[in-house]
């Protein structure tokens, strides 16, 4: 039996608009908090919602909805009326902080680049409770290390810049894996593959963020890259890529601080397809950031930042 011609008409019509609609990607607005020139959080509509002083490298929302925040000589946190409830200074041995987060029993994490560079635990009333020494193989404090996390199993992932390796170190300060970063298949130590941003995955891999290279890695357990995005999938928009971000979607959000204007942040499918970007001047250079909610829903679990 012959189907009307109306109702042949209205399916194709159906058809072709779900057809349109599925190549349509839904339009992606985020909240995030950024860290550098600025320190502030800015909302899906491009509002600030909460700022303070600038000169920031890192530093988290906290579930209480303080905000963490490390600068190069104290770390601080923050209610959203700017009142302190926690803070460390650098001590005199060393000459900056380099990161900070806040650790599953309740201790904040402070790295240290100098003489002495070392990581830290420090309790809730800002005294140092245990630490170890850091290996960066550099006496270039600046360039020593940047953003260590601690893992779920307790040990710490350390990026070392001129090292060009990621370490894992364990809470005696024993290291127990290295990821290099000057392989061959990313341009060696010519390309300038500092490690800066190493992150440790939910299915153990390890995404790093390698500055003055221009890429973002995705290493399995082994070493081995099994995903790399650099300049030539992004049209030039790296920029000495800082901070990164895995999403929950699978998504990776990727920070340039050398970007003083324009696009600075650009978040890439697997696929490597560009989904959204940031020109907000106010995230101009961003050293790292934190995306808070994409379309009013706030981005689940612990930050793989």
């Amino acid at each position: 039996m012959r189907m009307p011609l109306a109702l042949t008409v209205l399916l194709s019509v159906l058809v072709a608009t779900s057809t349109l609609a599925a190549e349509i990607p839904d339009t992606i607005r985020h909240s995030f908090l950024a860290f550098g020139a600025k320190t502030v959080i800015i909302g899906e509509s491009n509002e600030t919602l909460w700022s303070t002083r600038g000169g920031s490298r890192d530093g988290f929302v906290l579930p209480n909805g303080n905000v963490l925040v490390a600068w190069s000589d104290e770390v601080r946190e923050l209610t959203r009326q700017n009142e302190t409830v926690f803070s460390y200074h650098l001590s005199s041995d060393n000459r900056e902080i380099g990161t900070t987060q806040r650790l599953y029993n309740g201790n904040t994490l402070v790295t240290e680049l100098g003489p002495k560079p070392r990581l830290l635990q420090i309790n809730p009333q800002g005294a140092i409770v245990s630490g170890f020494a850091l290996q960066p193989e550099t006496d270039n404090a600046h360039m020593q290390t940047r953003m260590a996390r601690q893992l779920k199993n307790g040990n710490f992932l350390v990026p070392h810049l001129l090292a060009f390796a990621i370490k894992e170190y364990q809470p005696d300060g024993q290291i127990v894996r290295t990821f290099r970063t000057d392989l061959d298949e990313v341009g060696g130590r010519a390309a300038e593959n500092w490690p800066f941003t190493a992150i440790r995955l939910d299915n153990g891999n390890t995404l790093v963020s390698l500055t003055h290279g221009n890429k973002v890695v995705e290493m399995n357990p082994s070493g081995d890259i099994l995903w790399k995005i650099t300049n030539d999938d992004v049209g030039g928009l790296f920029k000495d890529p800082c901070g990164s971000q895995r999403l929950a979607n699978g998504n990776t959000v990727v920070g340039s601080h050398a970007a003083n204007t324009g696009i600075s942040m650009v978040e890439v499918t697997p696929a490597k397809k560009i989904v959204w970007t940031s020109d907000h001047p106010l995230a101009a250079g961003v050293h790292h950031f934190q995306i808070l909610t994409t379309n009013g829903k706030p981005e689940p679990g612990m930050p793989l930042k």
